[in-house]
């Protein structure tokens, strides 16, 4: 019988105790409960205890990182309630630097606060309630501007960044603020009532005064801020400053009772002149007469931005927008202007007439007995040194009587003290002014460089805007001012200039009948210029009138002007340094003439008030001396006194159109001109000669011919 092998059985397997789970992460989970154990810990520490036991070491710290005293002489809460700190204080008080002075820069009976905590992480340092007795805050900038009391490190002080405040309750708290650069001191104080309105939970209310540039102001205004349980629900701003001759109001919303930041405010301001609120920032602006302007106002990273800008100044209108940004080390001022009608009054201040003496139509000054109109208002160069400006201007009506200019083009870049006009330009009776002027106030004295160019222009509409009729009249000009001068006025810089003035007269007609242009008679002027009898218009060829300047005396060269029948001549000049014209004027026929009555005619006078002189002592001079042939010899003889030979030499007009001095002219023949380019103002720097001297000048040019 068969024995049967039992089949061996395989050994049990040992059973492995389970795992519990992996000690890494238990590791990590025991350090995170360990952490979250800690902070519960510390929070119902806190809690509990509401960080009273902090007090001092609070007190080191902060004295350590600011560089200042630091005390809270009263109770002392630090604290998470249950999420935000809140933080409580009662006589604390922080010391100011010492070249500060004696004194705090922060006190309070009590300060009582919640902190978002979230803000403290980001750095955006939000206050949602801020509860302040008896504060009092001391904002001062050192002389140099390089250290202010609130930024507590030794490197350069930074513009002040106050935290966002949702919702404050402020009693008895006096701030004061003190820029010596700037030239500002203030103090303001602050307090809180209960509103009237349910919407809000309390208004702050501030009011203070201060100096601005040694110019005393007041402020007062109230921040109404909302109830919490009032769903977005923003602060509403009301202010009001007074001050150098000006009302200023504002108002609005905030997003914080401290963030002005994106604000969407609408100011009002008006007063007697412009340029006092842009003083108290240091900027020099022309003067204006009374004004008025509104528009919305926000402030974006380093911005303010006027938009929506609307008002008057005088009799003027304005819009646009303005910008004001606070850079170091100047202020930038941008704009972007437009004007529908300008007065002429208003205008005024723009080239140094002072506006209540324009209004009152008097810019004629005296000098020495003499009138002077240059406008002579000093540039300010120190306060050119404060900011530096971008400004564009449009202008399309000038109210102006005789007067025809309009739409005005204007382009003002100031870089540090270097000012630039370009463009400046405006249309003249159906031609433009364009111009490009630099002021370079870098230098002392200030030099300025004139480039001022007419395109061609019809002489009858222009004349006919300054009252003389244009019938007949089909002519056209141009002209072109190019000229430097140092001086810190208009009346300066042109009285040292140096440079030359050209107008050009192409071919075409001239007729003036019995029309008076201010005090120059401009029919008697040309009919004993060019014709006898004005019945039919000048024809003119071509025509130049030059001057070239040399320390403010300007001296004819040439003043050509070639007709159909004449050729007028002119020799003098004029000056600016006193404002006197001294010119001379003939006309020589081209044909024979038995009976010309034609003699020099001189302009004189002032710029104020010139003169015409149109019965010479020459043409008396003719008269007599033809009665005396007629009773010495025949009648007949006298007729030999008023004989023109008609040798006048025409003019090439080549020269003449490029706009080429004396020496460049030549005859029709090609030869050189020895009939111009001789005559010279022949005065001294005071604008007197001797009658000698005068007497010999007009002799040289105005003798019997």
């Amino acid at each position: 019988m068969a024995v049967e092998t039992p089949t061996p059985t395989p050994p049990a397997t040992r059973a492995r105790p389970a795992r519990a789970l992996g000690t890494p992460l238990a590791s990590v989970i025991a350090v995170v409960a360990t952490i979250l154990g800690l902070i519960v810990l510390a929070w119902t520490v806190l809690f509990v205890t509401k960080g009273r036991f902090l007090k001092h070491t609070f007190e080191k710290i902060v004295a350590a990182q600011t560089h200042r005293q630091v005390e809270v002489a009263g109770d002392f809460q630090l604290y998470f309630a249950p999420f935000n700190v809140k933080f409580l204080a009662e006589g604390m008080t922080i010391s100011n630097p010492e070249w500060a002075g004696r004194g705090s820069f922060f006190s309070a009976s009590k300060i009582d606060s919640r902190i978002s905590t979230w803000s403290l992480i980001t750095g955006n340092h939000r206050v949602n309630w801020l509860g302040l007795e008896n504060g009092h805050v001391d904002l001062q900038w050192d002389k140099a501007g390089r250290r202010n009391t609130w930024t507590f490190s030794e490197e350069k002080g930074e513009p002040l960044d106050l935290p966002v405040i949702r919702r404050a309750l402020v009693q008895g708290t006096l701030i004061r603020y003190v820029d010596p650069r700037m030239q500002i001191a203030a103090g303001i104080r602050i307090h809180t009532v209960e509103a009237r309105d349910t919407q809000f939970a309390s208004s702050i209310r501030f009011d203070g005064n201060g100096t601005a540039r040694g110019t005393r102001f007041t402020m007062a205004g109230e921040l109404l801020t909302p109830n919490a349980t009032v769903a977005g629900g923003r602060n509403q701003l009301k202010l009001h400053v007074e001050g150098v001759r000006t009302q200023i109001d504002v108002s609005g919303t905030l997003p914080g009772a401290t963030e002005i930041e994106g604000a969407d405010l609408h100011m009002d301001a008006r007063g007697q002149n412009l340029a006092d609120v842009f003083a108290v920032m240091g900027v020099a602006v022309p003067d204006t007469r009374s004004y008025r302007l509104r528009s919305a106002l926000t402030k974006s990273g380093d911005e303010w931005r006027f938009t929506g800008l609307r008002g008057r100044f005088g009799a003027s209108d304005l819009a646009g927008k303005f910008t004001v940004k606070m850079t170091e080390p100047r202020l930038l001022l941008t704009a972007d202007l437009a004007t529908h009608v300008l007065d002429i009054v208003d205008a005024g201040p723009f080239i140094g007439y002072s506006p209540q003496a324009s209004a009152a139509g008097a810019v004629v000054q005296r000098a020495g007995g003499t009138p002077r109109i240059l406008p002579d208002a000093p540039l300010r160069v120190e306060a050119l040194k404060n900011f530096d400006a971008k400004v564009d201007w449009t202008v399309r009506t000038v109210r102006a009587e005789s007067l025809p200019i309009s739409n005005i083009t204007l382009g003002l870049d100031l870089n540090d003290r270097l000012l630039k006009l370009s463009p400046l330009n405006f249309s003249m009776a159906r031609g433009t002014v364009n111009s490009d002027i630099t002021i370079n106030a870098r230098r002392e004295p200030v030099f300025t460089d004139y480039d001022i160019r007419l395109s061609p222009t019809p002489m009858g509409t222009l004349l006919a805007g300054f009252g003389v009729e244009q019938s007949g009249t089909s002519g056209t000009l141009k002209a072109r001012v190019k000229m430097t001068g140092t001086g810190n006025s208009v009346r300066d810089s042109l009285a040292s200039s140096n440079g030359r003035i050209a107008v050009i007269m192409p071919r075409g007609t001239f007729w003036t009948r019995n029309i008076q242009l201010s005090e120059l008679d401009i029919g008697v002027f040309v009919q004993k210029m060019f014709e006898k009898k004005l019945k039919e218009p000048v024809q003119i060829n071509c025509g130049l009138i030059g001057f070239t300047v040399n320390n403010g005396i300007a001296a004819a060269d040439p003043i050509l002007i070639d007709t159909e029948k004449n050729v007028m001549l002119g020799r003098g000049g004029f000056s600016f340094k006193n404002e006197t014209i001294d010119l001379a004027f003939r006309a020589d026929s081209k044909k024979f003439s038995l009976f010309s009555g034609q003699s020099p005619v001189g302009v004189g006078g002032y710029f104020a008030k010139p003169s015409i002189d149109v019965i010479s002592p020459e043409l008396v001079g003719r008269a007599g001396a033809g009665l005396g042939l007629g009773i010495l010899a025949s009648p007949f003889a006298a007729v030999i006194a008023f004989v023109d030979i008609g040798d006048a030499k025409a003019a090439d007009c080549g020269p003449v159109l490029a706009g080429a001095s004396a020496r460049a002219q030549r005859t029709d023949k090609g030869k050189p001109r020895d009939d111009v380019g001789k005559g010279t103002t022949a005065k001294s720097e005071d604008g007197k000669r001797s009658k000698g001297e005068a007497q010999k000048q007009r002799k040289k040019f105005l003798g019997i011919f």
